[in-house]
C-alpha cells in the first residue's frame, strides 16, 4: 500500500528563512518522483510512529544538511493531486522554519539538482504547483 495513494499520506512541508527576508528552495532532479525541474520548498513523508517535530528536524538535516534553529506551525493543507493517472491525498502540515543561512547545503545531490536562497520577493519559476497555494494561504505570516 502508498501513502497518498492507498491512504491518506501525511507530509511534513518546512519553508526555510533565514530570518532576514531571503527563502532556501530546492531545484526537483530527474530522480524526484514527479515536478522535475521546478522550484520548491521542502517536504517529507510522516512514517507511522514518528513524532511531527522529529520528522521536521530529520528531514531539514537530510535534505539541507541544517538545524533548525526555530520554527512556527502554520497550519495544514488537504492536497489532492494526480500522480500519472492516480489521483492522490495528502495532508500536509505546514511550517516555517529559521535555519542557519551558512550552514545549508545540497544534502540530497542524487533528488536536487540544487538549493539556492532567494528573496521572498523575487521567487524563481517554475514553481512546483502546491507552492503557489502555501503563499497565498499563507502570505501575511511568511
Amino acid at each position: 500500500m502508498k501513502k497518498g495513494q492507498d491512504f491518506t499520506g501525511v507530509s511534513v512541508v518546512y519553508f526555510c528563512h533565514d530570518g532576514k527576508g531571503n527563502v532556501l528552495l530546492n531545484k526537483r532532479g530527474e530522480n524526484c518522483r514527479d515536478e522535475k525541474g521546478v522550484w520548491d520548498c521542502g517536504g517529507g513523508g510522516l512514517e507511522f510512529g514518528d513524532k511531527v517535530e522529529e520528522t521536521l528536524k530529520k528531514e531539514i538535516a537530510e535534505e539541507y544538511c541544517t538545524d533548525v534553529l526555530g520554527f512556527e506551525f502554520l497550519g495544514y493543507r488537504d492536497v489532492h493531486r494526480e500522480h500519472g493517472s492516480q489521483k492522490t491525498h495528502w495532508i500536509a502540515l505546514d511550517f516555517k522554519v529559521l535555519v542557519d543561512r551558512e550552514k545549508v547545503s545540497n544534502g540530497e545531490p542524487h533528488k536536487f539538482d540544487e538549493v539556492c536562497w532567494f528573496p521572498i520577493s523575487a521567487l524563481p519559476t517554475p514553481l512546483h504547483s502546491q507552492l503557489p497555494h502555501f503563499l497565498e494561504k499563507y502570505k501575511g505570516r511568511l
